[in-house]
């Protein structure tokens, strides 16, 4: 099967019946895993990016938090959000079908905090220098949830099974 061909025509798709032009397929060992155009316009739900649900399929399939031994197809660079949940998942490889530039004359989706020409440089600022409001409000509460989390797993501090960078 042509996985670069499937992911253009499930955006096709999309487009046609009314909703955004990006999807997402995931590809195991020859077959495809899971896929999903982007929902956003349908649900009217901001996460339901064609990664984030197909990302949430797969992950279902498998019972698993991890996809690796995956490839990822997406029609467009993701955004930061995608981004995160892709480097979350840690699939093999992430293969993208067109940059930012490419689509830009067809295409832009910029909000009040979220304009992808800057996000990236937004992102890397201190969190009390970005455009979005934020507040700090420190709690030793808190920090007691993660000494929890700590106790119940044998005192380990890292979630077991999950691929490392090491």
């Amino acid at each position: 099967m042509d996985f670069v061909q499937r992911t253009i025509d499930l955006a096709r798709r999309n487009v046609t019946e009314g909703g955004r032009p990006f999807a997402t397929v995931i590809v195991k060992d020859g077959r495809i895993l899971a896929e999903s155009a982007n929902k956003v316009a349908q649900t009217n739900d901001p996460t339901a990016h064609a990664e984030i649900l197909a990302i949430r399929e797969a992950c279902t399939k498998l019972g698993t938090e991890h996809l690796t031994g995956t490839t990822i197809y997406v029609l467009a660079h993701p955004c930061p959000m995608c981004l995160g949940s892709l480097y979350y998942c840690s699939p093999d490889e992430v293969v993208f079908l067109t940059t930012r530039d490419a689509y830009e004359p067809h295409y832009v989706d910029d909000r009040k905090y979220f304009e992808l020409a800057n996000f990236y440089d937004e992102f890397a600022k201190n969190w009390e220098e970005r455009r979005l409001p934020m507040r700090y409000s420190p709690s030793e509460d808190a920090v007691e949830v993660y000494r929890l989390w700590q106790q119940r797993n044998g005192g380990e501090r890292r979630v077991a099974g999950t691929p490392t960078a090491g």
